[in-house]
């Protein structure tokens, strides 16, 4: 079972990420900002206190120096689902969010 544990009104469901991935954007809740490239993702997440991590070239990498939290994207935006979507809203439950388009 593969899939997306989603935290959401005090309810945890598992979403297969697979699964309507064309529908779902990811919102940048302080102004409404839907994420169209990772230009504007990255710098929403340097403004929250994430570092670029350089590890892996294959991938985007983001850490933050006061968890363990590790947030890897693939390196085409094209790519980008809404698996990868989730990691980043569970990781900033009060600045992003997923939405269907």
């Amino acid at each position: 079972m593969s899939g997306v544990w989603v935290f959401k009104n005090g309810v945890v469901r598992l979403e297969n990420p697979a699964s309507g991935d064309s529908r779902k954007a990811l919102v940048y809740i302080p102004n409404n900002e839907v994420i169209t490239s990772y230009s504007s993702l990255e710098r929403k997440l340097l403004s929250l206190g994430w570092e670029r991590y350089y590890e892996d070239p294959d991938l985007l990498q983001f850490h933050k120096r006061s968890s363990l939290d590790l947030i890897s994207l693939p390196k085409d935006f094209s790519r980008f689902r809404s698996m990868h979507m989730f990691d980043i809203v569970i990781k900033n439950r009060e600045t992003f969010k997923v939405i269907d388009n």
